[in-house]
């Protein structure tokens, strides 16, 4: 009996050749990646380290994140407990049984093959129109799908020119592709005779999804993947339509390995990072040399903000593949955020040798542009990427960003609003939209949208904390409802401590003393561990040094006015006089402070 490995790859080979034969070529490249990164090794099967898939995986998560912190040579490389190949077929991956789905046999060359190649050649040539006139007598399957595909592409760049007539490269329209109407027509009725392949579902799906009927999209979407589960084309169509986990829990989907990467991709989209997490690094264990896992697995990290971990992985991924443009862009964002300047500026250079026409390769540079405080070429290498891919929503997301540091607020607001029509769940596009109305004075609309974002990204303390300064702010005063948005920043790892410096103050302003004292003394041991001085740090010393003399706790107040002594400044000589106070209260005497010389 042939392994599960070499049951994989053979799916991959056939899969990748018949692929790249209906001009799919994007799925056809994602499972010839595939098939070279299934490791052909002798180490014991998954099946009997992965009974129990959670704490498998947690211990799968705890020896790659070693592996990377240890300072070692590449994971991809090194051979882990239960993760080698298996005797099994129909057990791959964490002992479970997985439906065998017989590759379908092509009638490419049966018959009008020859009309078949010549109109394969002109779609390659993007005469996408000639290629379909070819083969419009055409009745097999494939000839049928090419050329509906051909003609679907012929209205997408019909399209595409009526919007650089009508509104210029970038502007919006209403233009829509013509040929949406008869294809639906036509491959609605191939479904109802049984005439219709995979390929021709993954077609009709996506002229479903381009006029808006996401619902039977979904269903037909489903039906491709049954089908033909190696098309990660469809997959990705499908992806895009499961906006919310009850979506995604009510898809009939068969029980294919295949699965595994659509819910681990989906999984990341919906923000659940740990199960995503999971379930790449289950994957691991059979296709360890796959470098899309590996980029999947540093894109959760980031998103966990994990930046270090995710970091190592991604040298790691560009030592072994140096010419690598995917997720490179998600990188260079990871790098921005670490401020490293260096390295982005070395990771520029690479893409820009390697393929500048790439839109993440425009991307990388406008990001290095944009550390280096230049922001007009930073927009104009932003505006480059989305020439080449009017889609790209990271593009319109930073060249916002990029909108508001130029204080352009019309130009930011149309960005952001052009991402948010790509992808509602992008929170940072509707983040965006919050910080450009909170800047124009209008706290209402600002309100508004950092909600959205909040709701999409419930864990992320930056966007709690925008909606709490927005409650505190002048025209609103809201002072309880920004103390409910510092308490979730705070119980969602506010790295940078503002939610609890924040929540001091307000409580402090509210007479609210003993709340005030909480945070304040929480707030102190933070910066304690971080090893942070600063003005918040004397602030909180000098609270706790007041609070504590006020309620009689003299030892608690003159640990904290000993403390004050170290800083310069107004405070030190107020802790001065607080512990002289102290002393003649607790020698018996009243303390001589401006009311006592008052009475």
């Amino acid at each position: 009996m042939a392994s599960a490995k070499e049951t994989y790859r053979a799916e991959l080979r056939a899969a990748a050749r018949q692929l790249g034969e209906r001009c799919l070529y994007s799925a056809a490249k994602w499972a010839a990646e595939l098939l070279v990164g299934v490791d052909m090794d002798t180490a014991p099967a998954p099946s009997a380290a992965m009974d129990t898939p959670s704490s498998s995986s947690a211990a799968s998560a705890g020896r790659l994140l070693h592996l990377h912190r240890s300072g070692g040579s590449s994971f991809r490389h090194r051979p882990r407990p239960g993760c080698g190949s298996t005797s099994e077929a129909g057990t791959p991956l964490g002992g479970v049984s997985y439906v065998s789905t017989p590759i379908p046999d092509d009638d490419a060359f049966d018959s009008g093959g020859d009309k078949y190649l010549l109109a394969k050649t002109y779609f390659d040539c993007r005469e996408y129109r000639r290629a379909a006139h070819v083969l419009q007598n055409q009745a097999g399957r494939k000839a049928v799908f090419l050329r509906c595909y051909a003609l679907y592409m012929a209205g997408e760049k019909r399209k595409e020119a009526e919007m650089i007539e009508l509104e210029g490269l970038l502007g919006k329209s209403n233009a829509v592709n013509q040929e949406l109407v008869a294809l639906e027509r036509e491959l609605s009725a191939h479904r109802r005779t049984g005439s219709i392949d995979s390929f021709g579902l993954y077609l009709y799906g996506l002229v479903l999804r381009d006029k808006g009927c996401e619902g039977l999209a979904r269903t037909i979407l489903v039906e491709s993947v049954n089908s033909y589960p190696w098309n990660w084309s469809a997959w990705s169509e499908l992806q895009s339509l499961c906006t919310s986990s009850d979506i995604l829990n009510n898809l009939n989907l068969k029980n294919h390995w295949m699965k595994e990467f659509f819910l681990a991709s989906t999984y990341l989209e919906l923000k659940m990072h740990e199960e995503a997490l999971k379930r790449y690094e289950r994957l691991m264990g059979v296709f360890r040399c796959s470098g899309y896992i590996q980029a999947q697995i540093a894109t959760v990290q980031y998103s966990m903000r994990d930046l270090d971990e995710a970091e190592m992985i991604f040298e790691e991924l560009l030592g072994i593949d140096p010419f690598r443009v995917d997720s490179m862009d998600i990188y260079s964002n990871l790098l921005y955020a670490k401020e490293s300047l260096t390295a982005l500026s070395f990771l520029a250079h690479r893409v820009f040798l390697t393929d500048k026409y790439r839109p993440e390769s425009c991307c990388i540079i406008a990001n290095y542009y944009s550390l280096k405080g230049q922001h007009e070429k930073s927009v104009l290498y932003f505006k480059r990427a989305l020439k080449l891919d009017r889609k790209y929503l990271s593009a319109w997301t930073l060249m916002g960003h990029e909108y508001v540091e130029l204080k352009n607020t019309p130009a930011a607001i149309d960005a952001y609003r052009r991402a948010v029509d790509i992808n509602p769940r992008d929170f940072r596009a509707w983040y965006g939209l919050g910080q450009t109305y909170e800047m124009m004075g209008m706290p209402f609309y600002a309100l508004y949208y950092f909600r959205k974002s909040s709701y999409l990204q419930p864990n992320d303390a930056r966007l709690w904390i925008a909606m709490a300064q927005c409650y505190e702010s002048d025209p609103l005063q809201m002072i309880e409802e920004a103390i409910k948005c510092y308490e979730r920043a705070a119980n969602c790892n506010d790295t940078e401590g503002i939610a609890l410096h924040q929540l001091a103050k307000l409580h402090g302003m509210l007479g609210q003393s003993e709340e005030a004292a909480f945070y304040y003394k929480k707030d102190l041991e933070r910066m304690e561990v971080e090893e942070r001085q600063g003005q918040n740090f004397v602030e909180a010393l000098l609270f706790l040094a007041k609070h504590y003399k006020s309620i009689g706790s003299f030892e608690e107040a003159e640990h904290y006015c000993t403390r004050l002594l170290d800083y310069t400044g107004p405070e030190k000589e107020t802790a001065k006089n607080m512990l002289q106070g102290i002393k003649r209260l607790q020698s018996g005497f009243p303390s001589m402070d401006i009311d006592h010389f008052a009475l």
